[in-house]
């Protein structure tokens, strides 16, 4: 029998465990041989400490930090939801670097794309300021004070803000799909830094482009020196290579120029002119006239070598013809065998049409007649990346949700393509100031805000949606509406917070000899392993993160012998936390052959049923663990 620990996924194990299948020569006594490994690889030591690094103050506890196992859990919140039991949306209320820990076990390589917009260096409103030692009680201190300021006479400017993004971007990376992708906005201010962090995270190679995004027009009152109109999405991919079926083949627009064909294949015949170079030579022409020098007298720059030219001219790739009386060298442009140009992207390489911060605004001031948040991004620009390349089922994840553009963007482009994608949104409850439109309009903090859009933003879509369905004639209870189908949009969320874990933990607080009414009063409150003031539900949703299953799996329950009984998903676990069961009850959870068992470890009658529990479920190939 195994005990849940109330931890989060050890991520260094787990990466240990991976290095030892590849490369199992490289331990010795459980330590890796690093100088071996590096070996193996063809790298070695030369004590070269002058190579290429991008190293800052705090990197190497960060990385820690990011490794850290979490001893935190997500409580379900149903009263704040929507649709609780039917939707697979999450919304996450908490510091999103102890959420990426614990979402590790569920989502490890599940998630097909990640947008975030992370707080940029201004330095003011800093509140992501992390703590080693105890993260979960540095979180609900920040949620009850007010932010914090990154000025730049702190003399770490820059560096705070890479030890925020460091442990989150390598938590990230773990929850992306071999083909899944992370979209970051950024201004310039750290976008060099935020370059080299990814490049080392995600790798150089995965890199695919830096767009530049219009995010708004006219400078404002904020430009300094020049007027700036623009930011920047940086896109990295898990591994770029499973990328290459998005590469779409030429348009028809751009074959019809290839009108010419011979033994080769078809080609059309272009300028032999090169607009700027160095291959400088003579052109005799049929007539005599020698091509060097251009009408204005500069020296004509041509395609290729000489001697490359020699040899075209001699096969054929290469003509000589008069055009309106003038001469013109020509060569065969052929069409490019195997080769997939283009990309869905290229075309809007810089975001144009996609709106402005200005864009978004409006959007949440028609949503709530007031103006709650600043700079939100436009929904058209989420839903532009949002579609790249997810479909049905796949889940879009963003863990500075703001104002929760994202969760609305998804919901929308739903709506229009009947896709069925789901999201995960992520956001530190921060304060609301008590002066702003916000906080006089009853929302104490950003949650609340995120949360509230989401409502409307649904109820919105799902009514012009109903409007659509009436104008096709369509009744409610159609055969039309198939799980993909916009018309059966999912408008719901489940909201969780973030908080201790609900299992006890022992109090080593030194004692004296003379305090041993404190040690027996430390003892018994063990005896019961949950904490009183948490529910079942709390512990459900707490196991199922621990042991690696989606939020979103459905939850029941049913009664065996008059005890209740959750089920999780299609029997993937039974789990029971009532007092006083016995061995014929495990017996009958055991009827329904689940896969697991879970159960309080004070819950059973006696030593003698949990010891026959035991022996009963492994029997029956059927595993059972203990909270």
């Amino acid at each position: 029998m195994e005990r849940l620990d109330g931890m989060s996924m050890n991520i260094e194990q787990t990466e240990i465990e991976k290095l030892k299948s590849v490369f199992p020569q490289c331990f010795a006594e459980g330590k890796l041989d690093i100088d071996k490994l590096l070996s193996l690889c063809g790298e070695y030591i030369d004590n070269d400490f002058e190579k290429y690094k991008f190293e800052w103050k705090g990197k190497a506890e960060s990385l820690k930090l990011a490794q850290k196992r979490s001893t935190g859990t997500l409580r379900p919140c149903k009263e704040e939801s929507v649709n609780f039991d039917d939707t697979n949306n999450i919304y996450i209320e908490g510091d999103n670097l102890e959420v990426l820990k614990l979402l590790q076990t569920s989502y490890y390589n599940k998630i097909k794309m990640i947008y975030i917009d992370p707080p940029y260096n201004t330095g003011n409103d800093f509140v992501y300021e992390d703590d080693f030692a105890d993260p979960i009680a540095k979180y609900k201190e920040v949620t009850g004070q007010a932010t914090k300021s990154n000025a730049e006479t702190m003399g770490r400017y820059h560096t705070n803000w890479l030890n925020m993004m460091y442990p989150r971007l390598r938590l990230a990376h773990n929850l992306l799909t071999d083909d899944g992708v992370i979209f970051i906005s950024i201004d310039e201010i750290e976008m060099p830094n935020l370059r080299k962090i990814c490049d080392e995270i995600f790798g150089e190679e995965n890199h695919v482009a830096d767009f530049v995004w219009h995010n708004k027009r006219g400078g404002g009152n904020d430009a300094k020196y020049v007027a700036v109109e623009h930011e920047y999405v940086i896109m990295y991919a898990k591994r770029v290579s499973s990328l290459e079926h998005l590469f779409v083949p030429f348009s028809p627009e751009y074959i019809k120029r290839y009108k010419e064909e011979d033994e080769q294949g078809k080609y059309f015949w272009d300028t032999f002119k090169r607009k700027s170079g160095k291959q400088y030579y003579p052109i005799v022409c049929p007539d005599g006239t020698v091509l060097e020098n251009d009408e204005y007298g500069n020296p004509i720059s041509w395609l290729r070598s000489e001697p490359r030219y020699k040899e075209d001219l001699k096969n054929g790739e290469i003509r000589i013809i008069k055009i309106n009386d003038k001469w013109s060298v020509q060569f065969k442009q052929r069409m490019p065998e195997g080769k997939k140009p283009r990309t869905i992207f290229l075309e809007e390489s810089i975001f144009e049409k996609q709106g402005t911060t200005g864009d978004g605004s409006a959007e949440t001031l028609k949503l709530f007649s007031k103006n709650l948040f600043s700079n939100p991004k436009p929904l058209n620009l989420i839903k532009h990346l949002v579609n790249f390349d997810t479909n049905s089922d796949d889940i879009v994840l963003d863990f500075f949700s703001g104002s929760a553009t994202t969760a609305h963007a998804v919901m929308q482009l739903n709506a229009e393509d009947g896709e069925n994608r789901r999201f995960i949104c992520v956001q530190l409850p921060e304060q609301c100031d008590e002066n702003s439109e916000a906080y006089k309009a009853g929302y104490k903090n950003i949650c609340e805000i995120g949360k509230e859009r989401i409502r409307r933003a649904g109820a919105k879509i799902k009514e012009q949606l109903g409007m659509r369905k009436e104008e096709l004639g369509i009744k409610e209870n159609s055969s039309f509406l198939t799980p993909n189908s916009s018309l059966n949009l999912d408008i719901g969320f489940k909201v969780f917070k973030l908080d201790s874990s609900n299992l006890k933990t022992w109090d080593n607080t030194p004692i004296e000899d003379t305090q041993l009414d404190m040690f027996y009063e430390r003892m018994n409150a063990m005896i019961d392993t949950v904490k009183e003031d948490r529910t079942d539900m709390d512990v459900v949703y707490e196991v199922m993160l621990k042991m690696g299953i989606p939020l979103d799996v459905p939850v029941t329950y049913i009664e065996v012998n008059g005890k209740v009984v959750y089920i999780v998903g299609e029997f993937l676990l039974m789990i029971c936390l009532t007092d006083n069961v016995t061995a014929e009850d495990i017996e009958g959870m055991a009827a329904y052959a689940p896969a697991k068992i879970v159960c309080a470890e004070s819950g059973f009658a006696d030593d003698s049923a949990l010891s026959n529990a035991h022996y009963i479920l492994k029997d029956r190939s059927i595993e059972l663990k203990l909270v």
